[in-house]
């Protein structure tokens, strides 16, 4: 009796054991369906559009491989390049392999897909430069997502290889190349993508150069499938075309299935893409675009559009989305959704240091807290109010606001700053003064990190640094 009752409740345990199993086994399959990223509205397309249950397949039974490319015609990577770096974390959370591929070659051509006229050459020192740079920050990037946004199993998370293009262009020749790998292109085909037609039938045209672009990115990700068994490629959604031509040279020279994805491309209110407006780029190198004045990008993002860039740009679960928004539209005054965009995005591209300079300089400047300010080194205050003069003065017994302002320059004349000063229109460190005889003191007029940031009117600002 006793055994049959053990045995009764040790199947049942195992049953229900196996259920759990099931279960977890399943999630887990799920969980590595990069498909699912369209919830997050990052996937737009995939080639060939009729493949998405053998996609699926593939990503949910083994690890695959995926790349998106990188060409080094800046020193850095701007906002607009941010969607498809997520879209390869995104691959890397789900346990698959990521390779970023640094265009060394392929930058020295120029793409011609979303332009209206040629790049301008680069010289090899350049790019060079900007490799280096690019690297750098794709490194970061990971290594940032990892230390503050990883929580799983760190086995899961695989290394990103961070490859370059023209490692491989080094050994091709020229003769081979056309004669191998140019032969299975088709005019007809070349000529029909989008990025062609779009320049042929403008006023400036387009160079023979440009025109073999889709020629060199189908052979990097041909190399890719035979180096190391790369599959997928992501690009943005004007990378259909090269993404196209990708897929037909590997079908003519390998056989191998593979599959592409493309990414949204974000733009604005005004149609500019996401991060360029008015020719003016958010890079993502502190140096080019602090990471206060990148912190302030996404803090004044519309309430129309938040939504959408929480999905995008961070890791923020969806439900907790829905969370987010729905607070933020009970009181969208105090911009929490547009706060923690700003927070998310900013510390994974610029540390936990970065957001924090970040955050101090906003209060600093918008909150009028002498403190906060104070704690800012003096490079932060430089790349904060960038255009500001910038004055080196020793510190003299019994110098007053009036000796400041003209020695910082602030005023054309010295009526001019009695006048002005007067009538109010004169701060020091975000504290109006308008006794021109008053001395300077520790603690009120030069902060603890030895600065003044003097302020005329609204909008023109003095930096000086007391010797």
């Amino acid at each position: 009796m006793f055994t049959h009752f053990y045995s009764k409740m040790l199947k049942n345990i195992f049953k229900n054991n196996l259920k759990v199993c099931h279960k977890i086994f399943r999630r887990y399959k799920s969980d590595r369906n990069v498909l699912k990223l369209k919830e997050r509205e990052i996937i737009q397309d995939i080639f060939p559009s009729t493949a998405s249950d053998e996609m699926r397949i593939k990503f949910t039974r083994e690890t695959q491989t995926l790349y998106a490319g990188f060409d080094p015609t800046a020193e850095s990577l701007h906002v607009g390049n941010l969607l498809v770096i997520m879209g390869l974390l995104h691959c890397q959370r789900k346990g698959h392999q990521p390779i970023a591929l640094l265009g060394g070659a392929t930058g020295l051509i120029g793409d011609p897909s979303g332009r209206s006229t040629e790049r301008s050459m680069l010289e090899m020192d350049t790019v060079e430069k900007n490799l280096v740079s690019i690297r750098k920050q794709i490194e970061g990037v990971f290594e940032n997502h990892r230390k503050y946004f990883w929580n799983g199993d760190q086995e899961r998370l695989l290394e990103p290889r961070i490859l370059n293009n023209a490692d491989w262009y080094r050994s091709v020749k020229l003769i081979e190349f056309i004669s191998t790998v140019g032969r299975h292109f088709r005019m007809g085909q070349m000529l029909s993508r989008t990025s062609v037609q779009s320049r042929i039938n403008s006023e400036s045209g387009m160079s023979f150069t440009e025109f073999t672009y889709q020629m060199f990115q189908a052979y990097d990700w041909l190399h890719l499938l035979k180096e190391h068994n790369c599959r997928f490629q992501l690009g943005g959604s004007d990378q259909m075309g090269n993404l196209m031509s990708g897929h037909e040279l590997i079908s003519r020279m390998d056989k191998r299935n593979v599959y592409g994805i493309t990414l949204p491309i974000v733009t604005n209110e005004e149609g500019d893409k996401y991060g360029k407006s008015a020719g003016k780029a958010i890079w993502l190198d502190p140096l080019m675009t602090s990471p206060f004045s990148f912190y302030q990008f996404f803090l004044r993002s519309r309430d129309a559009d938040v939504e959408r860039l929480l999905k995008l740009f961070t890791f923020v679960p969806l439900r907790k989305v829905t969370e987010i928004m729905e607070q933020h539209k009970r009181v969208p005054e105090l911009r929490e959704a547009q706060k923690k965009l700003a927070q998310e995005v900013t510390l994974l591209i610029h540390g936990q240091e970065g957001l924090k300079t970040a955050e101090n300089v906003s209060e600093a400047l918008y909150g009028g807290n002498i403190d906060t300010l104070g704690e800012l080194t003096y490079d932060d205050v430089k790349v904060t109010f960038q255009g500001a003069t910038l004055t080196e003065l020793l510190m003299e017994p019994g110098l007053s606001v009036l000796d400041v302002a003209l020695k910082a320059k602030c005023f054309p004349t010295k009526d001019d700053a009695v006048r002005i000063i007067t009538a109010g229109g004169f701060r020091i460190n975000h504290q109006r003064t308008t006794n021109i005889a008053e001395v300077l003191s520790p603690g009120i007029h030069i902060l603890k990190n030895g600065i003044s940031l003097l302020r005329v009117g609204k909008k023109n600002y003095y930096i000086v640094k007391w010797m």
